[in-house]
């Protein structure tokens, strides 16, 4: 669900709204291309995730920062009651700046570097996700310098096809990430003898946007398989992270995905007899939903095979759709009139790219220069995959919460973009 809906306007047209904020009206004051998310989406979506765990006690729910970073949508999410899991210094210090206690976040990241540790660990976090034994060394040497204790748990890689897209699955044994399941127990016995390390903790993340609860299932049994044996064997384990990667809906033709509550009932049924604290790491199920990106049309362009609608948003600002072949569904900011053709178009940005599109072969009512359009469900892994390809200048944010809106990211002048680099003295 998301809270954004076609209402009467200004002009008497039936208008495209964010919340209270009319679309139209926004479009003109911050300019195109420009993101919009929704407080009420964000803060709902978070609630639903937590209250599905209601009565499991000490449960964190960390949201993953990767997914969208704007201060805006991370102090919202703050001001809810989220923690925060972050894969960078630059991440922990934007969950630090919107004041998520140090205790709620969690550190992932395949190549977090010592100064990174060190940084962490002068905050305080709650626990470090560790993916090898030379960043188990690294972390040990930090803390030991430091005279302090590195909460830990092993992210373990159970080798389970999470039946999404090979370039965001990260649960098989192909992928960069964790530590393969038979290695565990001698990494936790390491563990034990370094100094500075505490480990007591189990995390397990398979990949992003899955939509069928089975992997979430065999991966479970596995991670509870080896809380067992590491309490065999002596070991304390206080907690379980198990991730995230609910997904979530892009197309409105294809079967809803499983509800929070269902994934619940299954971490119920798989861990909830451990008695251990559970940690979760959603993303896109919180933000995914709840922000969209809003271009207008520069020209209709026939060509001898296909008609291309191009607008003035580009796969520098959307990147899904070019790097992950992802579907955004598309609709017309003013809601066209009954009896409107029906075009069959590519949408496609200015950039100098063939891969530079937000649609292929796309069924839309027939748009004209000037019109406006909403990308939808692109709150996640949207702005954050932003760049400047061409030297185009990056897209602003901007948040609403009812009538109201704020520009939480403003869009950079042609002198800003210059301003940062510097010429060498030689030139």
């Amino acid at each position: 669900m998301h809270h954004f809906a076609y209402r009467r306007g200004a002009s008497n047209q039936n208008v495209l709204h964010a919340e209270g904020v009319d679309l139209v009206e926004l479009s003109g004051t911050v300019g195109t291309p420009f993101y919009c998310y929704s407080t009420a989406t964000l803060e709902r979506h978070y609630r639903v995730f937590a209250e599905a765990f209601t009565g499991v006690p000490a449960t964190l729910v960390c949201y993953s920062v990767k997914a969208n970073s704007n201060l805006g949508v991370l102090a919202t999410l703050a001001r809810a009651g989220a923690g925060m899991d972050v894969v960078s210094e630059g991440e922990l210090r934007r969950a630090l700046a919107v004041n998520v206690p140090p205790e709620k976040i969690v550190f992932s990241g395949v190549g977090k570097t010592k100064d990174e540790m060190a940084f962490a660990l002068d905050a305080g976090i709650f626990a470090f996700n560790v993916e090898s034994e030379p960043e188990l060394r690294a972390l040990s040497e930090v803390a030991a310098a430091k005279r302090r204790s590195a909460r830990i748990a092993f992210r373990v890689n159970p080798d389970i096809d999470a039946k999404t897209h090979h370039k965001i699955a990260t649960g098989k044994a192909e992928n960069k990430f964790g530590v393969p399941f038979a290695d565990a127990l001698p990494l936790y016995r390491l563990a034990s003898e370094l100094p500075g390390i505490e480990a007591s903790g189990v995390h397990m993340h398979i990949g992003s946007q899955i939509t069928d609860l089975a992997p979430f299932r065999n991966a479970f049994a596995l991670l509870k398989e080896l809380v067992g044996s590491l309490r065999a064997n002596g070991f304390t384990i206080d907690f379980v992270n198990l991730g995230g990667g609910l997904g979530i809906p892009y197309r409105h033709d294809e079967p809803e995905p499983p509800l929070p509550s269902d994934y619940a009932k299954l971490v119920r049924e798989s861990v909830g007899d451990l008695g251990l604290r559970l940690l979760f790491e959603p993303g896109r199920m919180i933000a995914g939903n709840a922000g969209i990106l809003v271009s207008r049309v520069l020209y209709v362009k026939r060509g001898a095979d296909k008609t291309f609608t191009i607008i003035d948003a580009a796969m520098n600002d959307l990147m899904r759709p070019t790097l992950y072949e992802a579907h955004h569904e598309i609709l017309p900011v003013v809601e066209p009139m009954p009896g409107t053709q029906a075009l069959v178009t590519d949408v496609a940005g200015p950039v100098c790219e063939t891969g530079d599109y937000l649609a292929l072969a796309r069924k839309l009512p027939e748009l004209r220069p000037g019109d406006l359009i909403a990308v939808m469900t692109a709150g996640a892994y949207g702005a954050v995959l932003a760049s400047e390809y061409n030297s185009r200048l990056l897209v602003p944010e901007v948040l609403v919460a009812g009538d109201r809106f704020a520009v939480t990211r403003p869009r950079p002048s042609y002198e800003d973009m210059l301003a940062a680099e510097r010429l060498p003295g030689w030139l």
